[in-house]
């Protein structure tokens, strides 16, 4: 990573921060663009993209220029999730992996309600599981696609949901929808997404990045110290307690990750097939 010594990028000129790997990030007249960039495991989260973002996310709490941070994903994809192909990988040693995973998924998630500036996440195709879901509630204002589509996920392959996701997805939706959500794993489209809260508006396919865009802009011009104040009290106001919250979340994942029905939910969704679970 490399930061100018300057920190306020010129009008218009593009300061590249981290240019390559599985996370990028760049900042364009106090505009961030921190993009996941993993696009052949739909942006799928491993320890090691974890760690990328959490050194994105912090660079950009570093920089006193920033005024939005813009959350994109390369490709088909915002966010699948988990990388289940390499969390299948891990055999034995899946629960030490996945403490580490959720751990740093739980620090960005965090990250990101504390970042002074507005965060917006810019949708297309799918956000799913505890990355996906995760990064949708901890963000400011989501912007999806049409045909963008939101899963949890999580009890579909024997685990449970993490990200910050089991506290901050119930205050989006409510407990029943979320309740639904967790433990059926339908399907969301975009439309229902948004008549349930869980994101801000809905455009059509190819007018994602105009949107985005232009409500980058548009926050960018405001207050920065007015915004930061108005957004930390509406976190607050929410009542999330979203931090004491993590704990919990990290042991049960990491407890649930040492199951036989874990292995064969991991195993059913690279199958393609339905699991066999047995409560072991």
């Amino acid at each position: 990573m490399t930061q100018d010594s300057n920190p306020v990028s010129p009008e218009g000129t593009a300061e590249i921060l981290i240019a390559e790997g599985p996370v990028l990030l760049r900042m364009t007249a106090g505009i961030a663009h921190l993009t996941l960039n993993r696009p052949a495991s739909a942006n799928g989260m491993s320890v090691e993209l974890l760690k990328a973002f959490h050194e994105a996310v912090m660079a950009c709490h570093g920089r006193p220029d920033l005024r939005v941070l813009v959350l994109r994903g390369t490709g088909a994809n915002f966010c699948g999730g988990g990388d289940i192909h390499d969390f299948a990988s891990r055999g034995d040693g899946l629960p030490d992996y996945l403490r580490e995973a959720t751990a740093y998924l739980q620090i960005v998630s965090a990250a990101l309600i504390r970042l002074e500036a507005p965060v917006i996440a810019g949708v297309q195709g799918y956000a799913a599981g505890g990355g996906g879901i995760g990064l949708v509630c901890a963000s400011d204002f989501v912007i999806a696609t049409r045909s963008a589509k939101f899963l949890t996920g999580a009890t579909r392959v024997g685990m449970a949901p993490d990200g910050g996701s089991s506290v901050t997805l119930q205050r989006l939706v409510g407990f029943r929808r979320a309740m639904d959500m967790v433990l059926r794993n339908p399907v969301i489209p975009a439309q229902d997404a948004l008549a349930m809260g869980l994101i801000s508006s809905v455009v059509a396919d190819d007018e994602l990045d105009e949107a985005v865009s232009a409500l980058a802009a548009e926050l960018a011009a405001g207050a920065p110290k007015g915004l930061a104040a108005a957004k930390r009290l509406l976190w607050t106001g929410m009542g999330l307690g979203v931090e004491a919250c993590l704990p919990e979340e990290a042991r049960t994942v990491a407890e649930l990750a040492r199951t036989r029905d874990a292995r064969e939910g991991l195993a059913a969704v690279i199958e393609r097939r339905k699991p066999r679970f047995t409560g072991r």
